[in-house]
């Protein structure tokens, strides 16, 4: 079993930033990929971002490539998400996923262990 906690999520103004923090706890391990999801109220969750627990390989979705950046520190079994340029399109909330398999990054049926989710509001 893997744990994963959020932080970091809050009310910000478009055009602002925020960086989110996921921790991990349990079974680090058997970690293979951390990923980033989101979901806005009526849509599906869809997938913002993702990194390799080893290597360098990150992925992102479109809509927040150049704005988005994941990163890890696996010392500290914590993967972050710094968000700049935000837009009230970006409202949602915001998951951590674990899998712990090579797999595809964007498919949230992939990943084996979720976090509780933190809520990101961009409005002015």
């Amino acid at each position: 079993q893997v744990q994963l906690v959020e932080s970091g999520g809050g009310l910000v103004q478009p055009g602002g930033s925020l960086r989110l923090s996921c921790t991990a706890s349990g079974r680090t391990s058997t970690m293979n990929t951390m990923g980033w999801f989101r979901q806005a109220p009526g849509k599906e969750r869809e997938f913002a971002a993702a990194i390799r627990w080893s290597g360098t390989s990150t992925y992102y979705a479109d809509s927040v490539k150049g704005r988005f950046t994941i990163s890890r520190d696996n010392a500290k079994n914590t993967v972050y998400l710094q968000m700049n340029s935000l837009k009230p399109e970006d409202t949602a909330v915001y998951y951590c996923a674990v899998s712990q398999r090579v797999t595809v990054v964007t498919i949230p049926s992939k990943y084996d262990y979720w976090g509780q989710g933190t809520q990101v509001t961009v409005s002015s």
